[in-house]
């Protein structure tokens, strides 16, 4: 009996959902030690330009509309649900476009990282702080390096896609 479209499809894009449930775990096991073993605030020196701290970020990216007022939250839940729905059917569209779907998969992971954070807690739990004579970068976490990787994929997959035309 042959396999059907959906069925073929479907089964295409399985490793690329499970690398986006593989980033998910990852990111939330971090954020359960952190919440287990930091309180809000504390900080462990690693070396002389990281530290592991506990940060809260009710806001976006660097700490965008922290401030808001608390709509923020659904707000920015919302999105990541919409966005998170948009990219499995963008999967399901192009399983076999490696790049494309790998990226695609890294910001799905991170995308329902953050969602659940919003949705348990109010806020996303961060704790990677990269800093340099005094200057710290805003402190980030496992989801959000796999949306950035992701980007820069997506980037570099346009890229290679517009020289190949």
């Amino acid at each position: 009996m042959p396999k059907t479209t959906f069925s073929r499809t479907s089964a295409a894009m399985l490793p690329w959902l499970g690398l986006a449930l593989i980033l998910f775990i990852a990111d939330q096991f971090t954020k359960v030690l952190i919440l287990g073993y930091y309180q809000l605030g504390d900080a462990t020196y690693v070396t002389s330009f990281f530290n592991v701290v506990r940060v809260h970020n009710s806001g976006a990216a660097f700490s965008f509309l922290a401030n808001a007022g608390g709509w923020q939250r659904w707000f920015f839940t919302g999105i990541g649900i919409a966005a998170a729905l948009f990219i499995v059917w963008m999967l399901k569209s192009h399983p076999g476009q490696k790049l494309f779907a790998f990226a695609l998969s890294c910001i799905l992971g991170g995308a329902v990282g953050n969602v659940v954070d919003r949705m348990l807690h109010g806020y996303v739990v961060d704790f990677l702080d990269f800093h340099y004579a005094g200057w710290h970068f805003p402190a980030f976490n496992i989801a959000d390096s796999a949306i950035t990787i992701g980007a820069v994929c997506l980037i570099l997959d346009e890229l290679m896609r517009v020289r190949r035309t």
